[in-house]
């Protein structure tokens, strides 16, 4: 804490809002085990339904852009920010029922996210897709009413070209945030594969790696993040008043 009682913005800090245990009810009968985080004081101005890494290489809610989107973004860009499990998948926050579906049955699992953005009635939703995530984003997101997708490292392994070029002329925003030493898509083959959407904002981030590691890498993102859903919120912060 500094001399004027303001907190350094760093990986640990959570700041104040509204969080709330949900469980989300899929068509094919599973119960899935997420958080929503809200503003503390106001109503969002924008929604981020957060999908996560892979399951068998260790991705869950908490991974850490997630979490560390849901600690930071409701109070400082004014962000409902959805997170939960995929099917099979366990964080501290629980379990949730099923099994890993390669990015098939996860389709569900997005519906019953946006079942709950609809049931709250939350603003401007975005899938943010982080490696994995951004599969079953680009496979499913268009059947969502969702104002766009933004992808994190998007290894485009399991989504087919048609399914990318789908996005073109949808409507939707689509959004690449790619690093330039990722370990599956770098942004010379990003531009590449990303031509069949002319319209998709393909990012290059210099020094970027897959996992987005540091507070550098972090800001970076969220910063990305925040440009989309509600610019008049930037830059953020890097410090903290418990009085603000």
């Amino acid at each position: 804490m500094s001399a004027t009682g303001s907190v350094a913005i760093t990986a640990g800090v959570e700041l104040p809002a509204r969080r709330e245990n949900v469980d989300l009810r899929t068509s094919d009968g599973l119960t899935l085990v997420g958080e929503l985080a809200l503003p503390l004081d106001a109503d969002p101005v924008a929604t981020l339904v957060c999908l996560h890494p892979l399951p068998t290489h260790g991705g869950f809610m908490d991974s850490h852009i997630l979490r560390k989107a849901a600690a930071r973004l409701p109070a400082l860009a004014q962000l409902a920010v959805l997170r939960f499990n995929f099917r099979g998948v366990t964080s501290p926050r629980g379990t949730s029922e099923g099994a890993f579906g390669e990015g098939i049955a996860e389709r569900a699992d997005l519906a019953a996210a946006m079942d709950l953005v609809a049931a709250r009635a939350l603003p401007q939703p975005w899938l943010l897709g982080w490696s994995f995530g951004t599969e079953v984003a680009l496979k499913w997101g268009l059947e969502q009413p969702v104002v766009g997708a933004i992808l994190l490292s998007p290894p485009l392994h399991r989504a087919s070209e048609a399914e990318l070029a789908a996005w073109q002329g949808s409507g939707k925003r689509l959004v690449a945030v790619i690093p330039e030493l990722d370990d599956y898509l770098r942004p010379a083959e990003a531009a590449a594969r990303f031509a069949v959407v002319p319209d998709a904002e393909v990012i290059a981030v210099e020094g970027g790696r897959h996992l987005w590691v540091g507070e550098k890498q972090t800001a970076r993102v969220l910063t990305e993040i925040v440009e989309r859903l509600n610019p008049a919120a930037l830059p953020l912060p890097t410090e903290w008043s418990p009085t603000a």
